[in-house]
């Protein structure tokens, strides 16, 4: 005993030596020798003398094993075996591994290019300081929730308030650009002197606005922006203090916006030009009942919450409904958090397509664990094998891990080149006006959820047939020699395709729901005649503002006339304030009979379009009772209007409104009824029938004061129609126009067609989206049908072959098959229709359907039979082989 724990001191001196390796097998063979020595005095044998010696010394391949573990890292180098083994391995099977590549590639790459557009639009903070500060401010009124505010209340709800750091205002307009080449339109936006400093926005040259800057009445000043500075003045470093002019007004330049800001919303755009919002042109800006389409942000205190702040600003509200009942009754402060603002209209869509291409991930992992079940069984004896040698469980489930997630990586590496590719194509595809689109890009976020799902699918498809090997027979399977079959493996063969049939249902199902719903929305009626019909804008020569108000009108009939006369135009007219689907105004208003009421915002509203006599033939809107405007219908004619069959109903009932008489706010006389013409849809196809505001008039643009004639001419929409039916030449109309005066500009034209499709766009991304998603899963539960009933005729052909020795027929083994196939594809279609009633509900939440009920019957039914049809088809291949199958062959085969 003592020579043998000698022995280990030495053999422990050795393992800490760092020659060790050398002087352990010295050490080894010295003491084998003393001991055989021994046994062979005692009387042994040299063969009995030296196994004797092994015996004690408990093994020389155990020992030299422990120092090798004790010398080296061996979880690192069973992880490099078992790496190395699993590619060897997957590179013998190279038809499943391509197969499992590309399925999971396509899976991983979808939701890494969804997710890249989520990260940016719903996840990143915004790109300012202390974002989280941020509120949008709106006026609550009468129809709007967030309506426009009024400068005079901005400036009193900034003065009065006590929870919020800085308040600031913007509003879109557009200028005319003179001496700087030929007369263009460009983007401006007008800003409070706060608006930069709150959102911490800094020039790239020269200054921001001084407080002082952005009274009414204050010298002209502007600032640019990047783009325009690049476009229109070449860089040029001494543009500051340079003039610019503006609908004929010399505006001096004081900085330059970085190219990069653009707030993206209330309609704020990227613009060329920021001016100070109490230099806007507008009279009604002192005006406390006029909104003028201005919105507001602010950024709260530190430590003041959103709570506290809207309490802080209803008493503001109160305060002033107090002192300015007639302007500012019922009028209230809202606050909503910035970001928010921003993305609250896309953020259900997104949500519902994230969890879409979820479901196809799902699909696609199971199709992959599909394969390795039936791949693991042809792997049966192997695993059989090695535990017979001595390999644990946990050594052969490593193995399967790593081979699953040696699939799952270089299927995420793909996907990642697939997503690349897909995030650009996703963008392209994008609604117009989507907030933080140019934010969106693969970032190290993006990378690490590529990542994430690629070790989570590896696992998830590696777990079926790690659970396979833990319940395997050992016996059972040298045996069989990876040939017989096993009940539990087809038993959880199918449970995975019923899972894939039942996500596809799903998605196929929100699919279907989303196509309907466009499908009747391109039924809906939109109150006039599109095709053919083109609208752009059209601003004066600046000098017209300061012209009498004959001279204007005389401008206005010229134009139109000019534009008429414009070959292909059947007819043009102008129209200001509204415009179908694109910008709004409301007419106040009082019946006659009634009491004029104290303020504004108590009054009756509709909205109210300011158009030409042709606005109407221009249009297509149908005429239902008396006329509509006359060219005679001027300044120096009684006032009329024409109102819609909406605003007949509400306001008049079953009388006939022909003859009756309208108080029109603003104006002293009333306004003569004189015709009534069809709904146009002012708010979208979709939104019409939920909006409040809904009752329409039409006024004449040649009865409006002088006032308001100067505002019409800097800025108006034209709406012409085409004889052809095509869309007109804008080319030939900005011939006709600038025939009149160099110095007027017309501007973007767009097509009616594409101003109604412009506002589906929503809509239609997600159809088209959950269409490919649901398409790419059906696609994927077929494969894996297919695999599964390939899987199982392979391994029964000796049974079908018995079957069809004893007298079947090969429409029976062709029923047997279909109808194994058909009881898959119908519990899976069973389970996924009971999904897919309590998740189209989220569908229906947001707002993504028209018409079109979550659990619509019809919906459900042909997506139904659409899945069952291509279960079936994926069925008869397999099936169509089984009924060729040999019985004599099949009988031989052991």
């Amino acid at each position: 005993m003592r020579r043998l724990r000698a022995f280990w001191m030495r053999v422990l001196g050795a393992l800490n030596n760092s020659s060790g390796g050398t002087e352990l097998a010295d050490e080894l063979e010295s003491h084998l020798q003393m001991h055989i020595e021994d046994n062979v005095r005692s009387g042994m044998s040299e063969e009995e003398a030296r196994r004797q010696a092994l015996i004690r010394l408990g093994g020389l391949e155990q020992t030299r094993q422990a120092y090798r573990e004790r010398q080296g890292l061996p979880g690192v180098e069973t992880l490099w075996q078992d790496i190395r083994f699993g590619v060897r391995v997957l590179g013998k099977s190279r038809g499943f591994t391509v197969v499992a590549v590309l399925t999971l590639a396509l899976g991983i790459g979808a939701n890494t290019a969804l997710f890249s557009v989520i990260n940016a639009v719903l996840l990143n903070p915004l790109p300012y300081p202390h974002s989280e500060e941020l509120l949008t401010v709106h006026a609550a009124k009468q129809n709007f929730n967030e309506g426009s505010v009024s400068y005079l209340n901005f400036r009193d709800w900034q003065r009065d308030n006590k929870t919020l750091s800085a308040l600031a205002v913007s509003r879109s307009t557009g200028y005319i650009l003179t001496g700087t080449g030929a007369s263009e339109e460009v983007r401006g936006e007008l800003v409070s002197s706060e608006f930069f400093p709150l959102l911490g926005v800094k020039p790239v040259a020269g200054r921001l606005f001084a407080p002082h800057e952005d009274e009414i009445g204050q010298s002209p000043v502007a600032m640019i922006g990047a783009g325009f500075w690049q476009r229109k003045l070449g860089g040029r470093p001494d543009v500051i203090g340079k003039a610019l002019t503006l609908d004929g007004r010399d505006y001096i330049v004081v900085g330059v916006m970085p190219a990069s800001f653009n707030l993206a919303i209330n309609n704020f755009r990227a613009s060329d030009i920021y001016v100070p919002i109490g230099q806007f042109q507008n009279p009604a800006l002192s005006d406390r009942a006029a909104g003028l389409g201005i919105h507001g942000i602010a950024r709260l205190k530190p430590g003041v919450t959103l709570e506290q702040a809207q309490a802080d600003m209803e008493r503001v509200s109160r305060g002033l409904e107090a002192t300015f009942p007639a302007e500012d009754q019922g009028i209230r402060a809202r606050l909503v958090p910035f970001k928010e603002s921003l993305v609250r209209e896309v953020r259900p869509l997104l949500v519902v397509l994230m969890g879409a291409v979820v479901f196809v991930l799902l699909i696609a992992c199971v199709n992959v664990a599909n394969l390795l079940l039936a791949r693991s069984n042809v792997r049966a004896q192997e695993f059989a094998v090695r535990s017979a040698l001595g390999a644990s469980r946990g050594r052969l489930l490593r193995q399967l891990l790593t081979e699953s997630l040696i699939l799952s990586i270089v299927g995420g590496g793909l996907g990642l080149v697939l997503a690349a590719v897909g995030t650009q194509a996703l963008v392209k595809m994008l609604p117009q006006g989507l907030p933080r689109a140019a934010e969106i890009h693969m970032n190290w976020l993006v990378l690490c959820f590529t990542a994430l799902i690629s070790l989570a699918s590896g696992t998830l498809f590696g777990f079926a047939p790690a659970m396979k090997m833990f319940k395997q027979n050992v016996q059972s399977a040298l045996k069989s020699g990876g040939r017989g079959t096993d009940v539990a493996n087809h038993r959880m063969q199918d449970w995975l395709v019923i899972l894939q049939m039942a996500s596809a249902l799903v998605l196929l199902i929100g699919a279907g729901l989303m196509i309907r719903s466009m499908v009747k929305l391109s039924n809906v009626d939109p109150g006039f005649r599109s095709k053919g019909v083109m609208t752009f804008g059209l601003e004066a020569a600046p000098e017209m503002k300061d012209a009498s108000p004959d001279a204007m009108r005389a401008y206005l009939r010229e134009a139109q006339r000019r534009i008429a006369l414009t070959p292909d135009v059947e007819a043009a007219s102008f129209s200001w304030a509204a415009l179908p689907m694109m910008s709004d105004d409301e007419q106040y208003f009082w019946l006659e009979g009634e009491p004029k009421p104290a303020s504004q915002n108590t009054m009756r509203s509709a909205i109210r379009y300011l158009v030409g006599a042709d606005y109407l033939r221009v249009m297509g809107i149908p005429l239902l009772r008396g006329r509509f405007l006359l060219d005679t219908d001027d300044e120096k004619s009684q006032r009329v209007i024409v109102i819609d069959d909406v605003f007949a109903r509400k306001f008049f009932g079953d009388a006939d409104p022909i003859g009756k008489r309208i108080h029109l706010d603003q104006f002293d006389d009333p306004a003569l009824v004189v015709g009534m013409v069809g709904h146009v849809n002012q708010w979208g196809l979709d939104s019409d029938l939920v909006n409040p505001l809904r009752a329409e008039t039409y006024q004449s643009m040649m009865q409006l004061p002088e006032v308001q004639l100067s505002m019409v001419v800097l800025g108006m929409d034209t709406v012409v129609r085409s004889k052809s039916g095509a869309t007109p030449s804008f080319k030939s109309i900005e011939r006709s126009v600038t025939q009149m005066n160099q110095e007027q500009v017309v501007y973007n034209p767009e097509t009616m067609d594409d101003v109604i499709s412009d506002t589906l766009a929503t809509r239609r991304f997600a159809m088209i989206l959950l269409a490919v998603f649901a398409g790419t899963a059906l696609v994927l539960a077929s494969i894996g049908m297919y695999g599964v009933i390939s899987y199982l005729v392979g391994q029964r052909s000796r049974e079908i072959g018995i079957r069809m020795a004893l007298g079947a027929d090969r429409r029976d083994v062709l029923r047997w098959v279909l109808g194994r196939g058909s009881r898959l594809a119908l519990t899976g279609a069973g389970c996924g229709l009971i999904v897919a009633l309590a998740l189209t509900r989220t569908i229906a939440g947001s707002s993504l359907l028209y018409g079109v009920r979550p659990y619509d019957p019809s919906t459900f039914l042909a997506v139904m039979v659409l899945m069952m049809g291509v279960a079936l088809a994926a069925c008869y291949f397999p099936a169509r082989r089984a009924t060729r199958i040999d019985p004599m062959k099949a009988l031989r085969t052991d």
